[in-house]
């Protein structure tokens, strides 16, 4: 499906359950697509969970550009697809989340959307080389939302401190895109998928 927002048009794939539990959300990285591996593991734990599940292309990827630009207009954005979804899917709760700047996204929004959780793959807590250049008030920045962070023991965008989320997950070894590890991303998204549904 498409959704049309202040910023052009995104693409959604669909995928909806019977007997509906909760909503997710998700997204991917700034040059990215929906069918990363991690993302479609997340994708199957939900469904399983019970979830009507979104993955969401983002404007700027629709429109073929691989940088997000504007945050601010990128939120705002990713606020109009969300509240689209959700009078779709009225009276259960959301969990939204994404991969690297997808995450940042959903982060940034939970609590203008009243997510209950964020999924947060390969969260990007600095630039590579640039400690100094902390995204930790991103992370932080969720309300009452629960956020489950899930990134690789070697990826070069940092990995949070776990005091800073509900979950910290490292799975040893991995950069920033996972190349094994999907097994573990499934056993930790799942015991919060049945919370939060």
């Amino acid at each position: 499906m498409r959704i049309e927002t202040s910023a052009g048009p995104a693409e959604i794939e669909l995928d909806e359950v019977a007997d509906l539990a909760f909503l997710l959300v998700m997204t991917h990285g700034a040059g990215g697509g929906v069918d990363a591996k991690d993302i479609l593991t997340v994708r199957d734990s939900a469904l399983a969970a019970g979830a009507a599940v979104a993955r969401v292309v983002q404007p700027y990827r629709v429109a073929g550009r691989r940088a997000p630009g504007n945050a601010v207009a990128q939120d705002q954005a990713w606020v109009e697809i969300v509240t689209a979804l959700r009078d779709r899917f009225p009276g259960v709760s959301l969990v939204q989340g994404g991969r690297s700047n997808g995450a940042r996204v959903a982060c940034r929004t939970a609590v203008e959307l009243g997510a209950r959780g964020v999924i947060a793959l390969s969260f990007p807590l600095h630039p590579p080389g640039k400690p100094e250049k902390s995204r930790r008030d991103e992370l932080v920045s969720v309300g009452d939302a629960q956020v489950v962070v899930i990134n690789g023991g070697s990826d070069p965008f940092g990995i949070p401190d776990p005091a800073d989320a509900a979950e910290v997950r490292v799975i040893p070894k991995q950069p920033h895109s996972f190349r094994t590890g999907f097994d573990v991303i499934a056993a930790t998204v799942q015991p919060w998928f049945g919370r939060w549904s």
